[in-house]
């Protein structure tokens, strides 16, 4: 057949060519190509937000609840730095995730932010389970399980709840006595 490409026959250069034009053709996206069937993802850059930084008095008034620093831009991503330098980061970025899923109105879209939040945050030996998983109970990932069959934007309610809780339990009020929290009441 063809052997070693300085004596390749025409025949062979021939036939490499049908083969990659071939390819080439299977590989296009039809006309009539239906993109439900075959989602491509849309690439649109953002650019990042600027976050304003509060008044001592506004970054006072995050005291009150953490429900306050999460509906907050800068307050969210100061709880998420802070999370971070704990290594306790997954709680936050689950919670984002949740938020996020809650805003999905495509069906085929909802489904693969489900699959991917499951995956990553709660299945058992997930691909993030050795640090990165949320510390929920089996009764909170059974019901999480069953909510996944018939999807809505409720589907991770109990789940966020008790993560929120846990948060809001144990980070928030370390998060209150830590310099980058306590800097910014000195503005």
């Amino acid at each position: 057949m063809c052997k070693g490409l300085a004596a390749l026959p025409q025949t062979c250069l021939e036939r490499a060519k049908e083969i990659k034009s071939k390819l080439g053709v299977l590989l296009q996206k039809p006309d009539n190509a239906i993109d439900l069937i075959i989602p491509y993802p849309e690439k649109t850059e953002k650019k990042p937000e600027k976050l304003q930084k509060p008044t001592a008095d506004e970054a006072s008034q995050w005291r009150e609840s953490l429900d306050r620093v999460l509906t907050n831009n800068y307050g969210l991503t100061t709880f998420r730095s802070f999370l971070q330098s704990e290594f306790s980061d997954e709680n936050i970025e689950f919670w984002v995730a949740c938020e996020d899923f809650k805003k999905i109105k495509n069906p085929v879209k909802m489904a693969t932010k489900a699959k991917k939040i499951y995956e990553d945050y709660i299945q058992t030996e997930g691909p993030r389970e050795v640090r990165d998983s949320v510390n929920i109970d089996h009764f909170t990932k059974d019901v999480t399980l069953r909510n996944l069959v018939d999807l809505s934007p409720a589907t991770f309610d109990l789940a966020q709840k008790r993560i929120f809780a846990l948060m809001e339990k144990d980070s928030f009020g370390r998060f209150l006595r830590s310099e980058q929290y306590q800097e910014l009441l000195v503005n």
